[in-house]
């Protein structure tokens, strides 16, 4: 969807309105899904020279916003991944995604583990990978924006049980393209189902995806704001991670059982190799190699 720019409570409300609606026309969804920081109403990422600006538009969790979000899930009797929000606690700015039961429970959150730097340096990192249960229906991941980027975020989330790995997103740069594929990657890897849900409008490149654990493109949205419906079916997971990608490759049995162990993240080792020639995580003002 669209934010009302700058207005959180008005794109709140727009969501309320969207939520409601979505009950009413597909009374079988049991979970409605939006993208990275549309709580807040986000037109431009918070960074290091404009955190003060954004600071009024972010609050503890709980906090009214989310009394707000909590009271609709408990309406509509859904399950409520209301995207993400800013959250302040103490003298740090969190990029926090919500997951809320149909009974308007705050059951998970989850801060972004990888903020997209140095773009986006008003925020703190957060340092807990997040899975939550459906009863009766399965386990969930979830990861926000460039998390996806880091392979090692779906592999831990797979490795922890998820079967299905929720992304909300907010991508208005020609890297879409390239997210597309990674979104494919994800699930191929990780024999899960991978879905990603990304803003529109003035900040914000839509192009929302939904891909099975085969790698299958189930839809992809327009940049025009869309419902995108679909029943997804969890004994897929089971019988892609049983009998292989396409009945082919049982990549997940064989890293379980191949005796390998891989070091190169242990000890600080991650430092030396190909990495120990790059220069500092910071802004570029030229393309001169430091």
């Amino acid at each position: 969807m669209c934010v009302v720019p700058w207005d959180a409570n008005a794109t709140v409300d727009k969501m309320a309105d969207i939520a409601t609606n979505i009950k009413k026309n597909f009374p079988w969804v049991q979970l409605v899904m939006f993208h990275e920081l549309v709580v807040p109403g986000l037109v431009q990422f918070v960074t290091a020279d404009n955190g003060d600006k954004w600071k009024k538009n972010a609050e503890p969790i709980p906090g009214p916003l989310t009394e707000r979000l909590c009271a609709l899930a408990r309406k509509t009797g859904q399950w409520l991944v209301p995207g993400s929000m800013y959250e302040q606690e103490g003298d740090k700015l969190y990029n926090t995604a919500l997951v809320i039961s149909p009974e308007g429970e705050l059951v998970v959150k989850y801060r972004k583990m990888f903020p997209w730097l140095p773009y986006e340096g008003g925020t703190a990192a957060g340092d807990k990978f997040c899975v939550f249960d459906i009863p009766d229906v399965g386990r969930f991941g979830l990861c926000i924006c460039y998390d996806m980027w880091f392979p090692e975020v779906s592999r831990t989330l797979a490795w922890m049980g998820a079967e299905v790995i929720l992304q909300p997103t907010l991508t208005p740069t020609s890297d879409r393209e390239l997210e597309l594929t990674m979104c494919k990657a994800n699930a191929l890897f990780n024999q899960c189902y991978f879905i990603s849900v990304n803003g529109i409008g003035t900040w914000g490149g839509g192009r929302s995806t939904m891909i099975d654990p085969d790698g299958r493109v189930l839809q992809e949205a327009s940049a025009n704001q869309t419902v995108l419906t679909e029943i997804i079916d969890l004994d897929h997971v089971t019988r892609t991670r049983e009998f292989g990608t396409l009945g082919l490759a049982q990549t997940l049995k064989q890293l379980r059982d191949a005796g390998h162990t891989f070091p190169i993240y242990q000890d600080g080792q991650l430092a030396q190799g190909s990495f120990r020639q790059l220069g500092a995580l910071k802004y570029h003002h030229s393309l001169k190699i430091p």
